[in-house]
């Protein structure tokens, strides 16, 4: 794919967002600039629902009602999270420090 259609993250690493569809939020710690997950995981989503591969997907350390877990979602489905709660997942101390207003700072830059 050329370059020229990549397309710049809405989203930055350290922010907490929200999916779209499913009842899960959670903290950006990685971007692909477009998908870079296994054929298979991609097939794996209903096809109704399946998001588009040339748009940028993020890494969440991820929380819903029940647990934790890392999520990879696509762009598309994702929405900021203006609520202010704080998210809950164990890894957050390994990656970020959490600044006086609440935001997640990242503790190194991530490089690829």
């Amino acid at each position: 794919m050329e370059n020229g259609n990549i397309k710049t993250a809405k989203f930055s690493i350290g922010q907490v967002v929200r999916h779209r569809l499913f009842p899960f939020r959670g903290i950006i710690f990685d971007v692909d600039p477009q998908f870079a997950n296994s054929e298979e995981w991609y097939r794996a989503i209903p096809a109704e629902v399946r998001p588009s591969k040339d748009q940028p997907f993020y890494h969440l350390l991820a929380e819903n009602s029940d647990t934790e877990y890392i999520a990879y979602v696509s762009e598309q489905n994702l929405l900021e999270d203006v609520s202010g709660e704080p998210v809950r997942h164990p890894q957050i101390r390994e990656l970020f420090l959490k600044t006086p207003d609440g935001h997640y700072q990242p503790k190194y830059q991530i490089r690829h």
